[in-house]
């Protein structure tokens, strides 16, 4: 008896050691450093479980796509939400819009990318600050901009984290799509990038550079909830601002088409830019995330496209909206 328990005990030893060396490499490979070895042992912890649900995950060859251990692995769901996403609900603004203008669209190709149409800009990083919000809102604008114009311009999202504050957007604190876009159409416009680079935090608005707006809109829509056609039909056209739930498996992923499990507890916003069919033919959604190149396919993620539930994969057809230039 007592020779079983040591074999089982020498086991889980060496699957520990095997474990936090493999821990010590992802270190390394993200520079992370901690204060002292308290931290590091709960972190190491947390990595294990992390690690434990990716590899069961892999493990079932039924789900058509894969989970890495990536850059988020030494977090738990709390924290990851808390600073990777800042998606918050419209709370009591004003009604949202009425009009569609795609309403009446009856045909659309079959698949869709607007990066292969000089649509979209390289995916940015947010950092540990929870302005999905503004990323969402900045990759509609940069695509509206640029078929209306012909011009591809890197808009800043730091302008909207400092300067769109106060009532539902509070910088890394989260926000809502919807009332940025206000805000771009009653300052006519956003100004660029290069003048008003981001820095991940909260600042204090810089009234020069908001003065200089790079690019303006007219007006903006919100898609009608819960449809995914007339999310089909938005996107046929142009990049739209998506809000889902990014909780569970959306942390981890790596590549595939995303089929769940997921809920609609909307938490996080990205932008969708585009739309098909993938080589086993699951429909999906393209979606353009903010948290570097390193996750996802290249900074990019496809959710199953058309399933039965209204909502769409992880709300993805609760809350959308697109800028008109």
């Amino acid at each position: 008896m007592f020779g079983a328990w040591s074999s089982e005990a020498t086991s889980r030893n060496v699957q520990d050691a095997s474990m936090y060396e493999r821990y010590e490499q992802w270190m390394a490979r993200y520079g992370r450093q901690y204060s002292n070895m308290n931290e590091k042992e709960t972190r190491f912890n947390i990595f294990k479980k992390n690690v434990a649900f990716i590899e069961s995950s892999n493990n079932n060859a039924d789900k058509p796509y894969k989970l890495s251990v990536n850059q988020f692995a030494d977090l738990t769901a709390e924290e990851f939400k808390s600073q990777r996403t800042g998606f918050k609900g419209p709370g009591d603004l004003p009604p949202l819009t009425t009009t569609f203008k795609y309403e009446n669209v009856s045909v659309v190709p079959s698949s869709l990318d607007w990066r292969t149409k000089g649509a979209v800009m390289p995916v940015k990083d947010q950092g540990e600050c929870g302005s999905c919000w503004a990323f969402a809102t900045v990759g509609a604008l940069e695509g509206a901009i640029q078929l209306a114009t012909g011009k591809l311009i890197s808009m800043s999202e730091q302008e909207l984290v400092d300067c769109n504050v106060g009532g539902e957007n509070e910088g890394c604190n989260g926000g809502y799509p919807d009332v940025a876009f206000l805000y771009i159409i009653e300052k006519h416009g956003l100004t660029n990038e290069a003048n008003y680079p981001y820095t991940a935090s909260d600042n204090v608005c810089n009234a020069t550079e908001v003065d200089t707006p790079s690019g303006s809109i007219t007006a903006y829509e919100d898609v009608p909830v819960n449809s995914e056609l007339d999310l089909l039909k938005a996107v046929a056209n142009q990049p739209v601002s998506v809000c889902i739930q990014a909780s569970g498996a959306f942390m981890s992923y790596s590549s595939g088409v995303l089929t769940g499990p997921c809920g609609t507890d909307l938490d996080h916003c990205v932008t969708a830019v585009g739309y098909g069919t993938s080589d086993d033919g699951i429909d999906y959604w393209l979606l353009k995330n903010s948290w570097g190149t390193e996750w996802g396919e290249e900074g990019y993620a496809r959710i199953q496209r058309n399933i039965e539930a209204v909502e769409g994969m992880c709300g993805i057809a609760t809350s959308a909206s697109y800028a008109i230039v």
